[in-house]
């Protein structure tokens, strides 16, 4: 599995509309797009996921711009990935909302199983990580 640009880039942006955005406050995105060196075109392109997937919201007027829509630590990197790239599945016969491949036998495929462990594995490390541990450490592993 690959993550494109929207989910690099909108990840980025979030952690730092989480870093400089204070209780309440909105930050534009001509201001995120200069600290991240990524266009604001771009940006206004990933933000309407997330504020449909109810991530960031938008306030309109002279102090408007985005703001998340709840705590940072109640954002999780996969909330924020899931929005802009969809599921996480690694192949689509384990998709979220996926029945089968529909090849036939596919319930009994044996590479199944490691799909499907490759796919759990990934949601708890990416469920593990808040936007708020991302601006605590960098890093972003949980301390």
């Amino acid at each position: 599995m690959k993550i494109s640009t929207r989910g690099r880039y909108g990840l980025r942006a979030m952690a730092d509309l989480a870093a400089v955005c204070e209780e309440g406050k909105c930050v534009n995105l001509k201001s995120i797009a200069e600290r991240q060196g990524i266009s604001e075109h771009y940006l206004e392109q990933l933000v309407l996921p997330l504020k449909k997937a109810g991530i960031v919201e938008s306030v309109r007027g002279a102090q408007g711009g985005y703001r998340l829509s709840r705590c940072a630590s109640a954002i999780t990197v996969g909330d924020i990935l899931r929005a802009l790239e969809g599921s996480l599945a690694p192949v689509d016969c384990i998709a979220e909302g996926e029945g089968s491949c529909g090849n036939a036998g596919c319930q009994n495929c044996v590479t199944k199983q490691v799909w499907g462990q490759i796919f759990n594995s990934l949601n708890n490390v990416v469920d593990s990580i808040s936007l708020a541990d991302l601006v605590k450490n960098p890093s972003g592993l949980p301390e």
